[in-house]
């Protein structure tokens, strides 16, 4: 697995469910440092608790599972939550399961045995699926929601003001300094100016979502990102 790949997992929140105590403690294992949170779970029901309760990034579920097996529970999740990534992991390769689980809009379907080569495909595939939905890794455990206008760190949560998202899309998607100039340009509409202590104060309260030291001034010039 690459570090790239491990850099923009860090972000994301799992929920990885799994009957077998012997599998999930061992898929646990390899994914234990990948997320920045992993909940377990042991049956459908349990599953479905713990996702209205946390609302994760990815759920990776089995199929065959007590209470309420993974097509059961992908499909109650189905009936509200459209944008949940889910992959399933079976032993079975019978066509009625899989016809089931395409219907499901999955990012992956896993036959059994697990191996760390299709885990790998899955989570590439998982990262791929936010290709186009405006979801963009930061750093290490920081990801950005353009479209929710939230960054979202380790242990919190951010909701951008609508000129912080248009600033922090701008930084992001140019990958350059970003001029004082075209800030008072884009950010500041045409009935008022840009002051020094106007912007001053936006900045201050700008960097208190962010990653700390990932803002940069560059004296005189303007602000760009250190990633």
């Amino acid at each position: 697995m690459t570090k790239e790949l491990l850099n923009q997992l860090s972000g994301f929140n799992l929920l990885y469910v799994e009957d077998e105590v012997g599998i999930q403690k061992n898929i646990h294992e390899i994914l234990d440092c990948m997320f920045k949170n992993i909940y377990l779970a042991n049956d459908g029901e349990q599953a479905y608790r713990i996702y209205e309760k946390e609302k994760p990034d990815l759920i990776i579920t089995d199929i065959q599972m007590p209470k309420l097996n993974g097509i059961e529970l992908t499909k109650r999740i189905r009936r509200t939550d459209s944008k949940v990534r889910i992959i399933i992991t079976s032993a079975h390769t019978d066509l009625n399961y899989m016809l089931d689980a395409a219907e499901l809009h999955l990012v992956k379907y896993i036959v059994k045995p697990i191996t760390e080569a299709k885990l790998t495909e899955a989570l590439h595939s998982f990262i791929e699926s936010y290709e186009g939905a405006k979801v963009y890794n930061l750093t290490h455990s920081w990801i950005y929601d353009e479209s929710k206008s939230l960054i979202r760190g380790p242990q919190e949560e951010f909701v951008l003001t609508k000129k912080e998202n248009a600033f922090l899309k701008l930084l992001v998607i140019k990958k350059r300094l970003i001029t004082y100039e075209e800030i008072e340009n884009i950010l500041w509409d045409d009935n008022t100016v840009m002051t020094q202590n106007a912007l001053r104060l936006f900045i201050k309260n700008f960097r208190k979502k962010l990653p700390e030291n990932t803002l940069k001034n560059v004296q005189g010039t303007g602000y760009r990102l250190v990633l």
